[in-house]
């Protein structure tokens, strides 16, 4: 089962808040009202189309999300577990020319030389 994406979330909402506004609205008596009936209409209508608009946004989210799964399932390869590597070289990079960085080899101690006492 696939998760409700927020876009089914927000028309939900968005349905919700036009049945509420559109039911407040019809149980106002047209005396309460002095000021603001143009304003409380719009609001309602603005609410009805963004239903529209939201379930839109939810069909090319699932649209998407489907295309997703189906490339996903259809082009997914497991690693080949016979790597004998962990990491890719470099193109046109012969393992002869390596160098070992400085400093790394154990020099040898000169004749007579005597490290200092530990104390």
């Amino acid at each position: 089962l696939m998760p409700l994406p927020p876009t089914g979330l927000w028309t939900f909402l968005w349905f919700i808040g036009f049945c509420f506004l559109t039911n407040q609205w019809s149980w106002t008596r047209a005396e309460e009202v002095y000021i603001g009936a143009d304003s409380a209409r719009a609001a309602i209508t603005f609410s009805f189309f963004s239903i529209f608009s939201w379930g839109l946004l939810l069909t090319f989210a699932y649209k998407r999300y489907k295309m997703g799964v189906e490339d996903f399932a259809q082009s997914y390869a497991d690693p080949s577990p016979e790597v004998s590597a962990p990491y890719s070289s470099y193109p046109n990079i012969s393992h002869e020319s390596y160098q070992q960085p400085p400093f790394t080899q154990t020099a040898e101690a000169p004749e007579g030389y005597q490290p200092p006492p530990v104390y």
